[in-house]
Order: C-alpha cells, then sequence, then structure tokens
C-alpha cells in the first residue's frame, strides 16, 4: 500500500513540474523586475542630489534616504558612491542625447546640413527648458568644473557619438573623419551649445540672457553661425589640399607610356 501511494504521490509530483517551474520562473523575473527598479530609483534620487549640492556634498546616506533604501544596496548595485556617480554621469549623458537616436539621424536621407541642425536641436532643447532636468545639471557643473570622474564619459559615452557627429561634418567639409582639422570643427559646433548647459544652472550675464531667449531663435542662430564656419573651414581645407596634389602630379613623369617590351 505504501508502495502505490509512493507511485501517486511520485506522479502528482511530476505532473505539477511545469506549474513549479512556472511559478520559479516568474519568481526571478518579479526578482529582477524588483532589483531594476532599485536600481533605477537609487540613480534617479542620486542624480536629483548630485545636481542639487554636486558630488563633493552629497553623502551616500542622503542618497540612500532619499531613495528610501539601505546604504547596503548602493554598494551593492553601484560598489559604492563613486560608482554611483560614474552611473548618474553616465546616465546624464545618455538623457541628453541617445547614441540610438544619433545613429537614425546619421542613416536618415536627410541632408548634412539639416542633420546638423537636428543635431543643435538635440543639444539646445533641453538646455533651454524651464525645468532642464537634474541631467542638465549634472553635465553642466562637469563641464564648468571637471570632477576626476569626468573621463569614464570618454570611455563608455563619448566616442561613439562623436564618430557619429564627425561623419556629418565630414559630409559638410568635405574634411576626411581622421583630419585633425574635423576635431577643432566638433569643438567649435559643440562648444556654444555646451556654454547652455553652464547657462541651466542659473549662470548670471549674456548666457542667461541668451538662453532666455525663443527657442527657435537661437538654434538657427548656431545652425547659421556653425554651417558658415564649416563651409569656410572646408574650402580653406580644399584649397591647402590642391597644391599638395599638383605637386603629386607635377612629380610623375610626362609623356607617353610604351608597351611593355616595345623597342625604342
Amino acid at each position: 500500500m505504501n508502495l502505490i501511494q509512493s507511485s501517486v504521490n511520485v506522479i502528482s509530483l511530476l505532473a505539477q513540474l511545469p506549474s513549479i517551474h512556472d511559478a520559479m520562473a516568474e519568481a526571478r523575473s518579479n526578482l529582477r523586475t524588483d532589483g531594476q527598479a532599485t536600481r533605477e530609483r537609487i540613480l534617479e534620487a542620486a542624480g536629483e542630489l548630485f545636481a542639487a549640492d554636486g558630488y563633493a556634498q552629497t553623502t551616500a546616506k542622503a542618497i540612500a534616504d532619499r531613495a528610501e533604501v539601505g546604504l547596503t544596496l548602493i554598494n551593492y548595485h553601484f560598489g559604492g558612491r563613486e560608482g554611483l556617480y560614474r552611473a548618474v554621469l553616465i546616465e546624464a549623458h545618455r538623457r541628453l542625447g541617445k547614441l540610438s537616436e544619433l545613429r537614425e539621424l546619421a542613416e536618415s536621407e536627410l541632408p548634412a546640413t539639416a542633420k546638423l541642425r537636428a543635431l543643435i536641436y538635440g543639444l539646445v532643447r533641453p538646455a533651454t527648458k524651464r525645468q532642464p532636468g537634474w541631467h542638465i545639471n549634472v553635465l553642466g557643473k562637469e563641464i564648468f568644473a571637471p570632477s576626476a570622474h569626468f573621463p569614464v564619459l570618454f570611455e563608455a559615452e563619448v566616442p561613439p557619438k562623436l564618430a557619429i557627429i564627425k561623419q556629418i561634418l565630414s559630409d559638410i567639409t568635405t574634411i576626411p573623419v581622421d583630419d585633425p582639422a574635423l576635431v577643432r570643427c566638433v569643438i567649435s559646433v559643440l562648444a556654444p551649445c555646451s556654454m547652455l548647459l553652464v547657462a541651466a544652472r542659473g549662470a548670471p550675464g549674456p548666457l542667461d540672457e541668451v538662453r532666455r531667449m525663443p527657442r527657435e531663435a537661437i538654434i538657427s542662430h548656431l545652425h547659421t553661425y556653425a554651417l558658415a564656419g564649416l563651409e569656410a573651414i572646408g574650402r580653406e581645407h580644399g584649397r591647402r589640399e590642391s597644391p599638395r596634389s599638383n605637386r603629386v602630379s607635377a612629380a610623375k613623369p610626362r609623356g607617353r607610356s610604351r608597351p611593355v617590351g616595345s623597342k625604342k
């Protein structure tokens, strides 16, 4: 009788295996979802505090209290306050401009000049909002007074975005993407937009005056100014390259070439 009952129990357990498996999978999924939600809550709380008070003045405890989590979870998800700040910088840069959106712009059928305007629009729009968001303030602080953690952006976020921007500017200027002159063009285009990020923190004087102007007027001005400069640099670069091409042509022997093996 015990043998029969044991067999029935085994069969019953086997019948329940799919539902047990599903329940375990659901539990794991919920755990991942809860963990991700906690990580995002910590990141958001840290971003708001870093934007308001700066990295040096923001403690891990203050972040934990704002996120309503224990300090151990900051260490678990980010490895401590420094790791959390680096994650905040990366997230701030992503919110300013997503790599996927830049790729979509680069691959679009728009002319290069229109892509340049869209790029400037994407940088100016968040900086000229009434409430720019903590990511603008965090980046503005780093631009104005870079911390020791600023280089993390050039390891994680900047290189692929920079490559796309250089290609757009190369299409306008005809300067090769690996030419140092194009790096100067990138700085000339992005620097004014970056200064608006500083102005978003409430910088007094002309910067704040410009930031309060109609957004479309700012975008049109920066686009016109950047485009005129890029076209001028492109022409100058072309003139410098032309004499070099002529010298190469002059160095080649003139006259008709004779077929191999022909007699003089």
